[in-house]
């Protein structure tokens, strides 16, 4: 029991970043503004944070460093999206292939070597609760940091007069102008704000989650991706796109634990196995509603139909009506 205890808790604290990169995006997204370039970000962010951090020896200055990293991309992205109205598609992903190699190519003096890294922190009282004390109340601030992100997050979204203007430039931009909202200067501000918390992921993996640079085998190339899509997975909604992390994060571990309970299997394949999981989820979810598998679903048993029915409708959420059109003043 305390070996799950230890695992679960595992999953909580490696899905960190994961969770801080989705609530950004989604910030993003809801504004209107796709941001490809997520996956170049988390990895210049998490060689620029560890740099920042070994040079000073303080990794909050590491942070900092990574969300500086992020801010900037994401002032790029917005500069080129949203003032010259060029493809935010290809501009993101040429940005991702960009920050990847840079990321490798200015990192490689810092490969091997020890900086700061963020420990954990009991909270008094909670950490002593059963099951929860030992969940929740036993990581790194940074968790914390997360759990009030993803609250927050929501409750800005959906439950405050910022987060309805939010909103309402994402669907109807033309109609938020005619009611007096700036949305190119909204747009601007959560596409920042956004890339921000995608490079504040970056240095909670080398300073924390996966402590220092190693290049290449760093391991995380191909996080960004997957937090693009656990943003659809989780129809732009803090608390749900969440909850898809830590699916991620516990398939990663899950892939771990049946190493040593399948060896007939090789490794490689438990390893990379949360990642076409995800996608294939996420493609699920967008055909649930196609006249092909609907014929399909009529041929199962009523009571699994009804089931994979709610569970089609529960996850399907339509993207904000005006995601990566540009806004042009009439």
């Amino acid at each position: 029991m305390n070996e799950l205890l230890i695992g679960f808790a595992g999953v909580i604290a490696a899905a960190t970043p994961v969770v801080v990169a989705v609530i950004g995006e989604t910030f993003t997204e809801r504004a209107g503004v796709i941001n490809l370039s997520a996956n170049g970000i988390i990895l210049l962010s998490a060689m620029a944070g560890f740099a920042a951090a070994s040079y000073t020896g303080n990794a909050l200055i590491g942070l900092l460093a990574g969300a500086a990293v992020g801010a900037l991309a994401g002032a790029v992205v917005s500069f080129c999206s949203i003032t010259i109205k060029q493809s935010q598609v290809a501009v993101g992903f040429i940005l991702a292939l960009l920050f990847k190699d840079l990321s490798y190519f200015l990192g490689t003096p810092l490969m091997g070597t020890s900086g700061p890294a963020i420990g954990t922190t009991h909270v008094p009282i909670l950490s002593n609760l059963p099951v929860l004390g030992d969940l929740f109340f036993k990581q790194s601030w940074l968790t914390y940091f997360s759990f009030i992100l993803i609250i927050g997050g929501y409750l800005w979204i959906f439950h405050t007069r910022q987060g309805l203007m939010l909103r309402a430039v994402g669907e109807q931009p033309v109609s938020s102008f005619a009611r007096g909202i700036n949305v190119n200067r909204l747009r601007y501000i959560y596409t920042i704000l956004g890339a921000a918390l995608i490079g504040l992921a970056g240095p909670m993996y080398s300073l924390s989650v996966k402590a220092g640079w190693k290049g290449t085998l760093t391991g995380l190339d191909g996080i960004g991706w997957i937090v693009l899509s656990i943003t659809i997975f989780g129809g732009w909604n803090p608390l749900r796109g969440a909850l898809g992390a830590y699916l991620f994060v516990f398939l990663q571990w899950l892939g771990l634990v049946l190493q040593t309970t399948l060896p007939n299997i090789p490794s490689q394949v438990l390893q990379v196995a949360p990642f076409p999981l995800m996608i294939f989820t996420l493609l699920f979810v967008n055909i649930g509603d196609t006249e092909w598998v609907i014929r399909i679903l009529a041929k199962i048993p009523r009571p699994l139909r009804l089931v994979l029915l709610k569970v089609i409708k529960f996850i399907k959420t339509p993207p904000p009506a005006s995601l990566g059109s540009p806004f042009e003043k009439e």
